[in-house]
């Protein structure tokens, strides 16, 4: 195995990979990492969580528990912690938090925080500044909430005060009548993530009152798969959510969270992606284990597209690999339900026969950078062509490949998809390698570990 080499600070030299084959055992995923610590925190009891992520994202979520006062523990040198869940209540009630760029941590604790009150200040990066909040903010503020904007409006850092004593007469949150339902709505096509920090919050005001509260989507909800795993990981913690065609949801009354005693984080299906590519497109097998058949993560699926471009998937209770068998299609794909996971299909189009289309993709342009243009400039310097719109990418694979030096945008998703472009027969050089720590800290040694030179 020939390691990457490392010709200057923030460079990394990937040499030609012949081809892929081998298994990789996955990290946790941070969406459930993320998720399952904050619920964890506000149910009632102790909670063990094992294969946690070892990564910036989950990081930045571990310093904000502790400047709450919400006690986590590791248990020696594993990924497993125990959390002494607080029963909603959080204990430190005033506290200036600095959250990366990691918006599975900024949005769900804006929602936590607005609604249990206290005085907090939230602030991340410079880019999660540009990452809009004020579809969230206004579905929070209608609920009584005290939040304001500390730099432009519509965007972090925020400013929270406490609660008040009900929601504001005649606003979206009001009680429509005796007995009805609290109602709020939430834009839903801008990011699934206000959907889900909303749902996760709910339970801190349904637990004081004996009605539900009922959650109205405005528009259509993309990445419906995540929001899936916000509501499958609630029910694991004693709250049922009720769900109407991804139109609306419902917090019952009374609903509190209480815990599992055991959760055990599932590997990585974004993370997976890369691997399961470099197979299809490397000849494998190349198996990832940790996330399976029965995985409750949507980015599972994208071992589904690529068979329909014509790589072979097999999968199993915890495993999931994929294989060349035939000359990979180019496609036409709706990303909609896996927008993460898609990246990786824009580097895999240059592989395919005939052009890709992927579509449903406007989400990227608020992402961890704006990834359409990202996505096309990099992709040309490969030597593809590539048709950019606001909701589309249309990549053309290369007559040839040419070597290049990609551009990473502090944007972790970049640099993982583009390494598999040394499978293409040239060398790649990756700018800024580190910023795979956001995610997945030992990425390039995972990778070196299916190439074969």
């Amino acid at each position: 195995m020939q390691e990457p080499q490392r010709v200057a600070p923030g460079a990394l030299d990937l040499a030609p990979i012949r081809r892929a084959e081998g298994m990789v055992a996955l990290p946790g995923s941070k969406s459930i990492s993320n998720r399952t610590l904050l619920l964890a925190a506000l149910a009632a009891g102790e909670t063990r969580l094992s294969g946690l992520l070892d990564a910036d994202d989950v990081d930045r979520m571990l310093d904000a528990l502790a400047a709450l006062g919400l006690r986590v523990t590791q248990l020696g040198s594993a990924r497993d912690f125990v959390v002494e869940g607080q029963g909603g209540l959080i204990p430190v009630t005033s506290a200036r938090l600095h959250l990366g760029n990691a918006g599975t941590a900024f949005r769900p604790l804006t929602a936590v925080l607005a609604l249990s009150g206290g005085h907090y200040e939230l602030s991340g990066v410079p880019r999660m500044h540009e990452r809009p909040v004020g579809d969230l903010v206004d579905a929070l503020r209608a609920l009584g909430a005290d939040i304001r904007y500390l730099g432009n409006e519509g965007y972090p850092p925020l400013g929270i005060g406490p609660l008040a004593a009900s929601p504001h007469s005649g606003s979206p949150g009001a009680v429509d009548a005796a007995g009805a339902p609290a109602r709020v709505s939430v834009r839903g096509d801008v990011s699934s993530q206000f959907t889900s920090a909303l749902l996760m919050a709910l339970p801190l005001i349904a637990a004081r009152g004996n009605r539900p509260i009922r959650v109205d989507i405005a528009g259509e909800l993309i990445s419906k798969p995540y929001v899936a795993i916000t509501t499958h990981l609630m029910a694991r913690f004693g709250v049922a959510v009720e769900q109407d065609d991804w139109r609306s949801f419902r917090i019952p009354a009374g609903a509190r969270y209480s815990s599992p005693g055991h959760l055990h984080v599932e590997g990585d299906a974004s993370s997976a992606s890369y691997f399961l590519a470099a197979g299809a497109i490397g000849g494998g097998p190349v198996r990832v284990t940790g996330v399976g058949r029965d995985s409750i993560q949507g980015d599972a699926a994208f071992a589904d597209v690529l068979a329909r471009m014509g790589a072979r998937i097999d999968r199993g209770d915890n495993w999931i690999e994929a294989r060349s068998s035939s000359t990979l299609e180019g496609i036409e794909f709706d990303c909609t339900p896996i927008p993460d996971a898609a990246m990786t299909l824009a580097v895999v189009a240059m592989f395919a026969k005939g052009p890709t289309t992927l579509t449903g993709i406007a989400s990227w342009r608020v992402k961890e950078t704006d990834r359409i243009a990202a996505m096309a400039t990099e992709l040309r310097k490969l030597g593809a062509e590539v048709d950019a719109g606001t909701d589309q990418l249309t990549v053309f694979p290369p007559s040839r490949f040419i070597p290049a030096t990609i551009a990473t945008y502090d944007d972790h998703r970049m640099a993982m998809c583009f390494s598999l472009a040394a499978l293409s027969g040239v060398a790649v050089r990756i700018l800024d390698p580190d910023c795979v720590a956001k995610t997945f800290p030992g990425y390039f040694t995972a990778f070196e570990q299916v190439a074969i030179r």
